[in-house]
């Protein structure tokens, strides 16, 4: 296991993983454009749900490569990346078994939210975070499910829209197991720690 955290840490593979995951940002928010033009105002931080994952997630490389740690940033991080990851591979999933077929993006969404999830868990030994840092974003992560499914602002899979009210409820409890897998990961005593190799 030793070698895949030299790798994890090392600025080369922070460096290629930073390029990805902004190019992955930047896409992530034009996918959301059609979206966000009928968004209200108020609203519009809490839409784009994936692309502001891996968004936190660039801040925490950058600190890497700086020699630092955000750890508020990295709580983010970690639950956004692993529950919105999770989210999308499920919804593309139950798009597949709805409507009977899934065109390139859909697959290319899995796949590529499938290594969000990961990667946010994969750097868990080098965050810094304390327990309020992940109340935090505990916080910001109910809240936005309050906004997607009270005020009917979530992703929008129209195949999907029957089942609203279940996605509504997979969802939070989806919020639920992300935080308590970060806690695991992060928080409690005798947790896997380790020191960036620079």
């Amino acid at each position: 296991m030793n070698w895949i955290y030299a790798c994890l840490s090392n600025r080369n593979v922070l460096w290629l993983l930073l390029i990805v995951n902004i190019l992955g940002t930047i896409y992530g928010y034009y996918w959301y454009g059609w979206q966000l033009k009928d968004t209200p105002a108020i609203f519009l931080p809490f839409v784009p749900d994936s692309p502001t994952a891996s968004l936190f997630f660039v801040f925490v490389l950058i600190a890497f490569l700086f020699k630092r740690n955000w750890p508020l940033i990295e709580a983010l991080a970690i639950v956004t990346l692993f529950k919105y990851g999770i989210w999308a591979v499920i919804m593309n999933l139950l798009v597949l078994k709805v409507t009977g077929e899934l065109n390139w993006a859909g697959y290319l969404l899995i796949v590529s939210h499938g290594a969000m999830a990961i990667e946010g868990l994969l750097y868990s030994p080098f965050y810094r975070m304390k327990r309020w840092h992940l109340v935090v974003a505990g916080i910001w992560t109910l809240h936005n499910d309050i906004i997607d499914y009270v005020y009917f602002m979530m992703p929008r899979y129209q195949v999907l829209d029957q089942y609203t009210a279940n996605i509504g409820y997979f969802t939070f409890w989806l919020s639920i197991c992300s935080l308590a897998i970060a806690y695991y990961l992060t928080i409690r005593k005798n947790r896997l720690q380790l020191n960036m190799n620079y």
